[in-house]
């Protein structure tokens, strides 16, 4: 596994991280979800979207698949934005979120 895909891969401390911070639902929907889900990235894995809590969030399948295929892309992008800025404050960093090789 390249170094890229490493840091780019949620680890189950994450997830779990990511999915209690979320109260255990859909950022998005509300709707209950199991911890697996806590698996969408803001900044996406194909763009260099690491995998850190600051930029994984909660979304039920359904919005995970919209979210993915481009149906309400700018709704989505900026409300998980909206929505991690509110956790993390001024901490948040959009630059910080991608793999940087050097």
């Amino acid at each position: 596994m390249s170094k890229r895909s490493k840091a780019c891969e949620i680890s189950q401390k994450v997830k779990e991280i990511v999915w209690n911070r979320d109260e255990q639902k859909c950022i998005y929907c509300g709707r209950y979800v199991p911890k697996t889900y806590a698996n969408a990235h803001y900044i996406k894995r194909s763009q260099g979207g690491l995998g850190i809590e600051e930029n994984i969030v909660t979304l039920c399948p359904e919005c995970h698949y919209q979210e993915d295929h481009g149906l309400n892309t700018k709704l989505y992008e900026e409300y998980i934005e909206n929505y991690l800025k509110g956790i993390y404050g001024a901490n948040w960093d959009k630059s910080k979120l991608i793999y940087k090789k050097y």
